[in-house]
């Protein structure tokens, strides 16, 4: 049975590897194999683990973490929503994903916004998020990815 919980500091290595495996296999055909590879290399740092320790979620299976999924309660900000390979189209990233409102609103939060990678904009679509034009994304590294920018409303405050 899937289940969403806040992460800790023991989510660190797998969130790190859960990111880079579902980079590399759900972005292939949308991404240069050179821009996947920057976005992907090195190992976890220091500020990795305290951005997963204050706001990450993980997805676990059967004490597997099979997903991942951020929200900046501040300001509304969805981030790295990734989902192990092995367990992709089986409804992770969408329940992550309506975990992540549900805490929004929980917050009393109006309205939350992502950027989209191209391949799962229209995933977001079907989940009720709106957005259709390329913009760009930046890294902490610098890389710059193409990436839709979406919003949707989950309550009124």
């Amino acid at each position: 049975m899937l289940t969403i919980r806040k992460a800790n500091g023991g989510d660190v290595l797998d969130t790190w590897e859960i990111r880079k495996a579902s980079v590399r296999v759900a972005c292939a055909e949308y991404y240069p194999e050179a821009s996947l590879s920057a976005w992907v290399a090195g190992l976890p740092t220091d500020k990795w683990a305290r951005i997963v320790e204050r706001d990450f979620y993980v997805a676990v299976d059967d004490g597997l973490v099979v997903g991942t999924g951020m929200l900046t309660v501040a300001n509304g900000q969805v981030d790295a929503i990734f989902v192990r390979p092995s367990h992709m189209g089986r409804g992770v990233g969408r329940s992550m994903l309506a975990s992540l409102e549900a805490l929004a609103r929980d917050h009393g939060l109006a309205s939350m916004r992502l950027d989209a990678t191209l391949n799962a904009a229209p995933f977001y679509r079907s989940c009720g998020w709106s957005g259709t034009s390329i913009s760009t994304y930046r890294t902490s590294s610098g890389l710059e990815l193409a990436c839709v920018p979406m919003t949707k409303c989950v309550g009124s405050v």
